[in-house]
């Protein structure tokens, strides 16, 4: 919430810090009860109740789609819980000023971090954008935060954690960090300023200095972790609904061989073939992550399936719309060349290492 408004001051007994902590301790435990009877609950649900069979399409289609529902929403709540509160100590203002007086290179690589750190969808990215480039932050530098923000975030960080296990998370992070690094130093070099629609450089910045200079109390943080959990469930369950179905009906119903033919180990051109199907779609990470487990399962190669996650995460079509506002067609080409070339070369290095 970097952008946003400050929650009206908590009153009442939820201001005292024993009352705070017992609140949120008995919620973590639930959280934690909650996540580990997933599994059981839904094998009870759908095989013993609903006397679904384990082996069949049907059976395990619907277990996949009811325990991928549950499981994601509680790694979203707890994730954008504790995310939203480390990161209602940095300030758009501070921000900025990290990324400001360093040296090409070193800069990119501390934008991507933060990029990793704040991370925004495409539609609150832009106006990032144009709030750096008027605060005088250097255009790749720029490039390199907005490759970042939606490319790496914290819920596909945690899910293919779960999912593949740490090191596939970690070097999915590295790689993206590579990716937004390289390619906002790349852009940086093509004097790309002449490609930015006119406007961006006429924003000035007002209300950056209020909201900069506002001070949080604790029970602030935790009304602004509440209020930001249920914000972004509002605007991602239906992504993460079609995304979970799509998983399922591919877990359950298609044809093994499919998605290993179009694109597994097989295809010298896999990661290419990914990353063309991966732009035109339009998912975030928490909606795209259950269809790449079911790739994964069905054949294909850890790269090519992060290659494909990466291109419907980073370059999806709407965010390209929504980039147009900002960059002209020239910066928009070379912005799309540039990602999609690493992403594809990401997924080729995963390929030839995992």
């Amino acid at each position: 919430m970097l952008s946003g408004s400050i929650p009206a001051p908590a009153v009442g007994g939820w201001r005292r810090p024993a009352v705070q902590g017992a609140t949120l301790a008995a919620v973590a435990g639930l959280w934690l009860v909650a996540y580990q009877l997933n599994r059981p609950w839904w094998d009870l649900v759908v095989y013993d109740w609903l006397r679904l069979d384990a082996g069949s399409r049907l059976g395990s289609g619907v277990h996949f789609f009811f325990y991928d529902s549950v499981k994601i929403v509680l790694l979203l709540a707890g994730i954008i819980f504790v995310v939203t509160i480390a990161r209602s100590y940095l300030s758009l203002e501070r921000t900025r000023a990290l990324l400001g007086g360093r040296r090409e290179g070193v800069a990119n690589l501390a934008a991507a971090g933060l990029g990793v750190a704040t991370p925004f969808c495409s539609c609150s990215a832009v106006p990032a954008f144009i709030g750096f480039v008027a605060a005088g932050v250097p255009l790749g530098v720029t490039l390199s935060f907005l490759i970042a923000s939606p490319l790496i975030n914290e819920v596909a960080v945690v899910l293919l954690y779960g999912m593949f296990g740490a090191r596939i998370a970690v070097l999915y992070v590295l790689s993206g960090l590579m990716i937004a690094t390289v390619a906002g130093y790349v852009l940086g070099r093509v004097s790309p300023s002449r490609w930015v629609e006119d406007f961006v450089y006429q924003t000035t910045l007002r209300g950056a200095a209020v909201v900069a200079g506002q001070r949080l109390t604790w029970s602030d943080r935790l009304v602004m972790g509440r209020e930001e959990v249920a914000t972004i469930l509002r605007k991602v369950w239906p992504y993460l609904l079609i995304g979970i179905g799509l998983g399922a009906v591919i877990h359950g119903w298609a044809p093994a061989d499919f998605f290993t033919r179009v694109a597994g180990p097989d295809n010298p051109f896999g990661p290419l073939v990914a990353v063309a199907i991966g732009v035109p779609l339009y998912s975030n990470a928490a909606g795209i992550l259950p269809l790449v487990e079911v790739l994964y399962a069905k054949g294909m190669a850890i790269g090519t399936v992060l290659a494909f996650m990466m291109s419907v995460v980073a370059l999806s079509l709407p965010e390209l719309i929504l980039l147009r506002r900002v960059l002209k067609p020239p910066l928009l080409a070379a912005f799309v060349g540039v990602v999609a070339t690493g992403i594809v070369a990401t997924g080729y290095l995963f390929n030839a290492i995992l």
